[in-house]
């Protein structure tokens, strides 16, 4: 699992929120909420109640969807991303295990709804680690519970013949690719940003990419199964050109 110190300390959490990529958006924010919260309230539910969210990192997601009214406890390794949710309004009263998320329990489940967004499934870089979250989040959930993720498709149609760089943001003053390994489905991401006194500082972070039957498969394993798949959090359809998924699997009710 990805530590603190290494990939997400406090460095990176200080600048987080910064960050002008989409799913900052206040209008993606929005329709994450409402797609979760809906989950979250479903009268069907076998006495879960709330949410944990798996790397709930400075509450990006967890603030709002807190605000709407369902409990949210978290999950998370990073203590310097977790001070940064601590410091914004309402995040003292969210509740927080400091641990890696394919193993760590969370208290007050079990839970209504387990929530893991923006691609973090690919922060644990090994199958088996990935397979361990699943199990998790099943562990977590009451019957009728769902385990919730967002994640890309992988990119790998993008990759010419003989080549396994994939650049996926440029700019000025910054530039980042991915380096992919087909064989073991390893996908290192490669960060360059130029300062302002010309000084390039660079990070690199570890992913295990993985395909939507891949996931299917993980959580068959844990007993669960896929109630929904989306392109988006817009419930646009999910098709062969979908660059993303949001898939939902939910622990039957016995």
């Amino acid at each position: 699992m990805i530590d603190d110190d290494g990939y997400f300390g406090e460095q990176v959490a200080k600048r987080y929120d910064a960050s002008t990529d989409s799913e900052f958006r206040p209008e993606v924010v929005a329709r994450t909420v409402d797609f979760l919260a809906d989950l979250a309230e479903r009268p069907e539910l076998a006495g879960g109640a709330g949410a944990v969210e798996f790397g709930i990192g400075t509450g990006r997601i967890a603030l709002p969807l807190a605000e709407r009214g369902v409990p949210v406890h978290g999950i998370e390794l990073s203590r310097a991303m977790v001070a940064e949710l601590r410091a914004k309004p309402g995040g003292e009263a969210i509740g927080v295990t400091i641990g890696d998320f394919a193993t760590a329990r969370a208290d007050g489940g079990p839970f209504s709804l387990a929530v893991l967004v923006f691609n973090t499934i690919m922060n644990l870089p090994t199958q088996e680690r990935q397979v361990a979250c699943f199990r998790n989040a099943a562990a977590h959930l009451a019957p009728g519970g769902c385990f919730v993720i967002e994640v890309m498709v992988p990119e790998l149609r993008k990759i010419p013949l003989g080549q396994n760089i994939v650049p996926f943001a440029t700019g000025p003053t910054t530039y980042a690719y991915t380096v992919y390994d087909t064989v073991t489905q390893d996908a290192t991401c490669h960060y360059i940003n130029l300062a302002a006194d010309g000084r390039a500082e660079s990070r690199s972070i570890p992913f295990r990419y993985v395909w939507p039957a891949e996931l299917d498969l993980m959580a068959q394993l844990a007993g669960l199964r896929l109630r929904e798949r989306w392109g988006g959090w817009a419930r646009e359809p999910f098709t062969e050109a979908s660059r993303q998924h949001v898939s939902v699997w939910e622990k039957p009710v016995e």
